[in-house]
């Protein structure tokens, strides 16, 4: 009788522990430390430009839609001594400086080069931010005092229209004119392009990718953007209710959300495609300087778990879960090292997980950070 009663007993707890293990596999698992991407520096990316050419201060990468990587540098603001090569007469055997936009494939070779004056239309005073939409166009602006335009150019350096133009700044609520726009994002199914506008503006604004006409825009917490002077950046005081200068990245989700960052304020703004204000969160909120918000990048995982946010003053990449803005890991760090950052700009992911960086200031490079565990894009 004991024996049956224990035999009993062993089946009914075996069978609640097969229920158990059932009913977990039913549980959302919370992302575990293999899930959360992880890389490792290709110090051999990219290899040497060809024609003795040298890269300026990076204004802005991008991936397109084949997985290569597209960079608008900036040649002047190379030195007489890195430029030497075409001093005259000439101070040293090196160099000359590159074209400013650049195409490059995976392993780092060169595609592609071009840019600079032309015909029918005005060149950035200072290369800042570069979009490649899936249409074959080309997006870049500047930041200069007068680049007060986004130009649009086929992958072959063709140009094909621009938005505001190459003159004086007016102001935020303008809806003709830019304000020396930092990025643009470009959302294929509704034909439009975000701008993130930017160092003299203190707004995002949007426009018909195929026409140039004005959508709509919003300034912080959706509020209509002003140009008050505003004080400088105190993490005591209370949070701004406008965007500081720059409005340095805007980014689409595949779920419509936007994001949005307001770099001297150290904070990621989140709003629907209609400029209706979601969330916000603050990093580093002691980051005075340049803030701590720099770019972003949409990890190319099917649900987009995770965004990247590059920090140019306390020089690192921040990966953060994307449904709560909550920080799960970080690389780089400050230096001139393989890995290392000075003043990290701008950065971009491809679709197998591989990142992108570009610095400026001195730095004046690109690097290339390997996915290193496979999971993180399940």
């Amino acid at each position: 009788m004991r024996a049956r009663t224990v035999s009993g007993f062993v089946r009914c707890l075996s069978l609640l522990v097969a229920a158990g293990a059932a009913l977990a596999g039913l549980t959302p698992r919370p992302a575990s430390a293999a899930d959360i991407p992880t890389f490792a520096v290709d110090a051999s990316w990219p290899k040497p430009l060809p024609n003795n050419w040298i890269m300026g201060q990076v204004g802005g990468l991008t991936v397109d839609g084949q997985g290569h990587i597209w960079v608008i540098h900036r040649p002047r603001s190379l030195t007489d001594d890195e430029k030497g090569a075409t001093l005259n007469p000439p101070r040293s055997k090196c160099c000359v400086p590159a074209p400013p936009v650049l195409e490059f494939d995976t392993d780092g070779n060169l595609l592609r080069s071009w840019g600079g004056p032309g015909e029918g239309y005005e060149w950035v005073g200072r290369e800042h931010g570069i979009e490649v939409d899936e249409r074959g166009f080309v997006w870049i602006g500047g930041n200069a005092d007068n680049d007060n335009v986004i130009l649009k150019f086929t992958l072959d350096g063709k140009f094909v229209s621009q938005i505001g133009k190459i003159a004086a700044r007016t102001n935020s609520n303008d809806t003709t004119q830019l304000g020396k726009p930092a990025e643009t994002a470009i959302d294929k199914a509704a034909d439009e392009i975000y701008v993130a506008d930017g160092y003299g503006n203190r707004r995002v604004i949007v426009f018909d990718a195929t026409t140039g006409a004005y959508k709509r825009h919003w300034g912080a917490y959706g509020h209509k953007p002003d140009d008050e002077k505003q004080a400088a950046y105190d993490p005591k005081a209370p949070v701004s209710q406008q965007f500081g200068n720059p409005v340095h990245c805007v980014k689409i989700a595949n779920d419509g959300l936007v994001y949005v960052c307001d770099r001297i304020n150290d904070r990621i703004q989140v709003f629907k495609k209609d400029g209706s204000f979601v969330n916000e969160w603050f990093y580093e909120k002691n980051t005075l300087g340049n803030g701590a918000v720099w770019d972003l990048a949409l990890w190319p995982d099917p649900k987009q778990t995770y965004l990247l946010s590059a920090d140019g003053e306390n020089n690192e990449i921040r990966i953060l879960k994307r449904e709560d803005g909550s920080v799960v890991g970080a690389f780089g760090g400050g230096g001139r090292n393989a890995g290392q950052f000075h003043w990290v700009h701008t950065m971009a992911v491809d679709k197998l997980g591989n990142v992108y960086t570009g610095e400026v200031d001195n730095a004046k490079r690109i690097q290339k950070f390997r996915l290193t565990n496979a999971d993180a894009l399940k």
